[in-house]
């Protein structure tokens, strides 16, 4: 039987982007439930062979305003109590953390566009290795602390917990390797109100896009097909 894949989606526009096709060469069969339309199913996020939290731009502090966000806390809970397959992007990310006892707090400042990461020692030696200097997008300004017992594997000036891992199956990342660069524009409108705000031109954005793109969506889809790989033998 396929294995199942739910994917819990904040915002229409950030998908799975490259990592949709990769689910299905690994053999998953993927289902998007969207936050705040769809019920948050505790037994179905907790069941499914592998979950993916996706981004999107409220916070984790934003529980009270957005009470979905407290109902997937809960299921992560109980998704990580069995250590099953689990990847956190960006928001994502944000919520595997605070269901880990992590803090989750707003920095103050923004971080969007394109920089390469620093690796930690176990970052070189994880998945993420593979992405090597290129620079990834960003997209974010709140960040989480490392939670308890997870190996902290990536960081930058402005930002020092940007990825962990926590066992072998579940790993959070701040950033975006998801994103797909030729699908960037629906962020761009999707998000102009924060990008006047911050005083941040698209058209930045779009050149560095085309120029780190490529490379990046390469890099990315080998550090998937190597983590769907790690996930498939963990949960054997």
């Amino acid at each position: 039987m396929p294995r199942t894949a739910v994917a819990v989606r904040h915002v229409p526009f950030e998908d799975l982007g490259i990592l949709g096709p990769l689910l299905t060469q690994h053999g998953y069969q993927t289902r998007y439930v969207d936050a705040g339309i769809d019920p948050i199913a505790e037994p179905e996020l907790v069941d499914a062979d592998l979950l993916v939290v996706l981004g999107g731009p409220i916070g984790v502090g934003d529980v009270a305003r957005y009470p979905f966000l407290a109902d997937e806390i809960q299921a992560l809970g109980g998704r990580l109590a069995l250590e099953r397959p689990t990847l956190g992007v960006c928001l994502g990310a944000q919520l595997v953390a605070r269901a880990l006892g992590a803090q989750v707090t707003s920095t103050g400042q923004v971080e969007i566009g394109y920089a390469p990461l620093t690796l930690t020692r176990a970052g070189e030696e994880s998945v993420l290795g593979a992405l090597g200097d290129v620079p990834v997008l960003h997209w974010h300004g709140d960040q989480f602390t490392i939670p308890a017992g997870a190996r902290h594997l990536a960081q930058t000036p402005g930002f020092p917990y940007q990825a962990f891992e926590w066992g072998n199956a579940v790993l959070g990342l701040q950033f975006h390797l998801e994103a797909d660069h030729s699908q960037l524009e629906r962020w761009l409108i999707g998000h102009a109100h924060e990008l006047a705000a911050h005083r941040l031109d698209p058209h930045t954005l779009r050149a560095a896009a085309q120029r780190h793109g490529p490379d990046l969506a390469v890099r990315s889809r080998r550090v998937f097909h190597a983590w769907l790989d790690q996930v498939v033998v963990v949960s054997r």
